[in-house]
């Protein structure tokens, strides 16, 4: 991958509905060329897909939690279980395994209260936990999807 592919995945996260002419022209090259490398780019995974990001609060999921969950198993068959049965709830927008005083983290996000209430029951119904710990955004300061590209430094 060089900075021309940089400049074109750099262009694709600001806005991925861009035609191939608009995409090429702001990486610098014709629509043939960027087109290749943007297939280039998908075969081999660098490119993972194409999304529409949505606003939560106007679509009335205004409360993110991130759950920090420890377990007494650490055992590859309890993991599978326990990654399986998360990533099927449709609230839990990432799941990271981590490393420190927490197993697993993940990012929750419903409506409101109840509606947490109701995915925390059903969380701690799935498998055996130690301990799950709660925390509750009060302000969404940044997001973004973008990861940072940096130039090739020669």
């Amino acid at each position: 991958m060089d900075d021309t592919d940089r400049r074109i995945l750099q262009v694709l996260q600001q806005d991925a509905s861009l035609s191939i002419a608009e995409i090429a022209s702001r990486a610098g090259l014709s629509t043939t060329p960027a087109w290749k490398r943007i297939q280039k780019l998908e075969a081999e995974g660098i490119i993972r897909g194409r999304v529409a990001l949505l606003d939560p609060k106007k679509l009335g999921l205004g409360l993110t939690v991130f759950v920090s969950v420890e377990t007494s198993d650490h055992s590859e068959g309890w993991l599978a279980r326990f990654a399986e049965l998360v990533s099927a709830m449709p609230e839990v927008m990432e799941f990271y395994r981590m490393a420190g005083d927490v197993d697993y983290m993940l990012r929750v996000v419903v409506a409101d209260m109840d509606a947490y209430d109701a995915f925390y029951k059903r969380l701690i119904a799935q498998a055996p936990l130690k301990n799950v710990t709660s925390r509750f955004a009060m302000e969404r300061i940044k997001q973004t999807t973008a990861l940072p590209l940096q130039p090739i430094v020669k």
